[in-house]
C-alpha cells in the first residue's frame, strides 16, 4: 500500500452558509473517486453556523463560555482547576466539550456540528452529486488521550467507509484467532492529515490517497467509535471515582448477596480496617465448627435465610455513650470495605447470650 497526504489549500475564511462541497472542489479540482477527505470540524461548525456570541474578555467572557459549556455537557468526567473534561451530547469524552476559541473572533466561540456523521454525509453526497467525485470523508477535532501527553486529532463523522476495521475471527500467520482487535481505522486517517493540516497554518482539509480502493455507505459512521459509559472502565476521573464511591458509601443497601462470601476477602476486609477502628473493637469471622456456627446463626434475630456467613463485633469494653457512637461509626467502615469486595451486608442484633453487640449477616 502506498499512502499519499495532499493539502487542500485555498479554502479561505468559511462563512455561515457556505457551500463547503463548491469551496473544496474549487480548490481541489485534482480530487479522485476513492479519496478520504480529512475536514476539520471547525469549518463544518462555521458554515453550520455554530458560534455563540461571547464578551470578547474578563469575566464575563467566562461566565459565558461557562454557560456554553454547561449546555454542551451531558455529563462530567473530571475537573482538576479550570480544565473540564466532560461528555457531550454526542458521547465524545474530550476537554471543554470541544468548545473552540481559536481561529475565529475574540467575540465568537465555536461549538462542535450539532450531528458530525450526517454533516459528513451531506459533505459526501454534494460532492458526489454535484462535483461528481466518490470520496469518503472524515470530519475531524482535536482531543487529548488518557494516559499519554499531547494531543492528536479523531474522527467526530465520517460517510463513504466504515469507522472500524474489525479483524475478530481473523486467524494471524500463526494460527491464532484474533479475540479483541478493532482497529479505528478513521481515527488513524484523521491524525494522518492533520500532519499536514496544522494548527495555525489555516489548511483546514487534507486528502490521504491509497488507502481505500472503493468507497462504501455505512450508515453507523464515527458514532460506533463512542463507547458507552457502562462499558468504559475509566467513565471517572479519580477525585470523581472517590467522590462516587464515598456517595455511594452513605446509601449501602442493607441485605447480604445472593451468592456465599468469600471467606478469605471477608478476613482481608476485617483485617484492612483492624487499623482504623476504635482501640479494643473486635470484629470476627465465624467459621469453623458448623453445629457451633449453625446455632449461633440460629440465636440471631430476623437472621435471612439466603445469607452465609457471619461476622461478629464488639466495642471496647467497659462501654460508654461515646464508645457505642464510634462503634456504629467502626461497623459502617467495615461494611464499606466489604462493599468495596462485592459482598453486601446486613446489620442485626448479636445472637441471644453473645457478647457481641452486632451481627453482619453477609
Amino acid at each position: 500500500m502506498r499512502l499519499e497526504i495532499l493539502p487542500v489549500l485555498g479554502i479561505g475564511h468559511v462563512s455561515e452558509g457556505d457551500d463547503l462541497a463548491a469551496m473544496i472542489a474549487t480548490a481541489a479540482p485534482w480530487l479522485r473517486d476513492g479519496d478520504v477527505l480529512v475536514v476539520t470540524s471547525k469549518i463544518v461548525s462555521k458554515a453550520e453556523g455554530r458560534l455563540v456570541d461571547v464578551p470578547a474578555d474578563g469575566p464575563e467572557r467566562d461566565t459565558a463560555r461557562n454557560e456554553v459549556l454547561a449546555a454542551e455537557t451531558a455529563r462530567v468526567v473530571a475537573t482538576r482547576g479550570a480544565t473540564r473534561i466532560v461528555q457531550t451530547h454526542h458521547g465524545f469524552v474530550m476537554a471543554s466539550a470541544g468548545i473552540d476559541a481559536s481561529n475565529v473572533d475574540k467575540t465568537q466561540l465555536v461549538l462542535l456540528p450539532k450531528d458530525p456523521d450526517a454533516s459528513a454525509r451531506a459533505l459526501r453526497a454534494a460532492l458526489r452529486e454535484r462535483h461528481d467525485r466518490d470520496v469518503a470523508v472524515i470530519i475531524s477535532d482535536t482531543m487529548g488521550r488518557p494516559w499519554r501527553n499531547g494531543l492528536t486529532d479523531v474522527a467526530l463523522g465520517v460517510a463513504g467507509m466504515e469507522a472500524i476495521r474489525d479483524h475478530r475471527g481473523e486467524v494471524d500467520p500463526y494460527g491464532n484467532e484474533l479475540q479483541l482487535t478493532q482497529m479505528a481505522v478513521v481515527d488513524e486517517l484523521a491524525a494522518a492529515g492533520e500532519l499536514i493540516k496544522g494548527k495555525i497554518d489555516q489548511v483546514p482539509v487534507a486528502v490521504v490517497r491509497g488507502y481505500l480502493t472503493a468507497t462504501r455507505e455505512d450508515e453507523t459512521g464515527a458514532s460506533a467509535l463512542v463507547r458507552d459509559a457502562a462499558q468504559d472502565l475509566f467513565s471517572l476521573g479519580t477525585a470523581e471515582a472517590r467522590a462516587a464511591g464515598l456517595a455511594a458509601g452513605v446509601t449501602l443497601p442493607d441485605a447480604p448477596g445472593p451468592t456465599p462470601a468469600d471467606p478469605l476477602a471477608v478476613r482481608r476486609v476485617i483485617d484492612a480496617v483492624a487499623g482504623v477502628v476504635a482501640p479494643g473493637t473486635v470484629f470476627t469471622l465465624v467459621g469453623g465448627d458448623d453445629e457451633v456456627r449453625a446455632g449461633l446463626v440460629a440465636a440471631v434475630p430476623g437472621w435471612p435465610p439466603q445469607a452465609t456467613t457471619l461476622v461478629l463485633g464488639s466495642p471496647p469494653t467497659p462501654v460508654d455513650p461515646s464508645d457505642l457512637v464510634r462503634f456504629g461509626a467502626d461497623l459502617h467502615r467495615l461494611r464499606i470495605a466489604l462493599a468495596v469486595e462485592g459482598i453486601p451486608s446486613l446489620l442485626l442484633p448479636p445472637p441471644a447470650g453473645s457478647t457481641a453487640s452486632a451481627a453482619l449477616a453477609l
